[in-house]
């Protein structure tokens, strides 16, 4: 299979008509139409309703038009960074986080490096969860993650063994809750069988909910916890705070103005906080900017 048959399939889909795509991909409608089939035979399925006018996707059509955009988007992007590499031009590097890091933590972090010229948020990675980090530097989308990381014992499902990291920090994810009319938290750890604390939890997939699942079970006082929805966003979980939703462990950061103000507070004290790394991951395969850039910081410890 061939890049320029999903190309193809692309300028199908927009136009819903054999010859204006063959005609937006520069070839004769026969030879669009032959490399349609092709693609089609390759796959094992129709993914092209020709009964309708104009042309129509079938189901699998559709579930097969978003990969090819999401597989002919990536190769745009790393022709486009190849180019850069080959040129040996310098270049930004680009850096991907957690919203929460993005917010709270890089724009300083850059500041005091002196890397605010040199390194660019990649705005992409706010979505992502942990393991998705990984894979973009596997696949050069990035050059540079930088993750939260339990500092205890946690069982992750996470090969980071084809990268190198430092680490640049560190964080505490803290338990907090809003408060009443009156004063009062809304929900507080550790509940109990009968009255379990309502919480706002994260992805289960995800690294910060495995670093809570892990820290709470080596508490020796059992914890009682009933979620109330999932949330990859520590600014998503932080706003239902602030309405009087249960509680959850938001990163120190997040929440320092907030516990200033008084708009929320600990649902528990500090048995319950779970310390955490900053840590700054590359791919161990790198260009020569990154590697100068990498070389400047001595003084982290890996």
């Amino acid at each position: 299979m061939e890049i320029r048959w999903l190309e193809d399939f692309i300028a199908l889909a927009r136009t819903r008509h054999f010859s204006r795509a063959a005609e937006d991909q520069h070839v004769t409608q026969p030879t669009f139409s032959r490399r349609i089939k092709l693609l089609e035979e390759e796959m094992g399925v129709t993914l092209i309703n020709r009964q309708t006018l104009p042309l129509s996707l079938t189901p699998a059509g559709e579930e097969f038009l978003t990969l090819c955009e999401q597989v002919t988007d990536r190769v745009r992007l790393t022709r486009e960074r190849l180019r850069e590499i080959s040129a040996g031009q310098q270049r930004r590097i680009m850096v991907a986080a957690p919203q929460s890091l993005l917010a709270h933590f890089l724009p300083e972090w850059l500041a005091s490096s002196g890397w605010e010229n040199r390194v660019q948020p990649y705005l992409r990675a706010t979505g992502w969860i942990a393991h998705d980090y990984f894979q973009a530097l596997a696949r050069a989308e990035c050059d540079l993650a930088i993750c939260y990381w339990p500092e205890g014992r946690c069982d992750l499902d996470i090969d980071t063994s084809a990268c190198h990291h430092r680490v640049i920090g560190h964080e505490r994810l803290i338990p907090v809750t809003g408060v009443s009319a009156q004063g009062e938290p809304h929900a507080l750890l550790p509940g109990t069988r009968q009255q379990p604390t309502p919480w706002l939890a994260y992805p289960k997939r995800g690294l910060l909910g495995s670093a809570i699942k892990a820290h709470l079970a080596r508490l020796p006082q059992g914890t009682h916890l009933i979620a109330q929805s999932e949330n990859l966003y520590a600014a998503g979980i932080k706003e239902l705070l602030l309405l009087g939703y249960g509680m959850s462990w938001l990163p120190e950061r997040c929440v320092s103005a907030e516990l200033a103000e008084g708009t929320l507070v600990r649902a528990g004290d500090s048995r319950w906080d779970v310390p955490m790394e900053l840590r700054l991951y590359r791919s161990q395969k790198h260009h020569a900017e990154l590697e100068r850039l990498w070389n400047e910081l001595p003084a982290l410890r890996s």
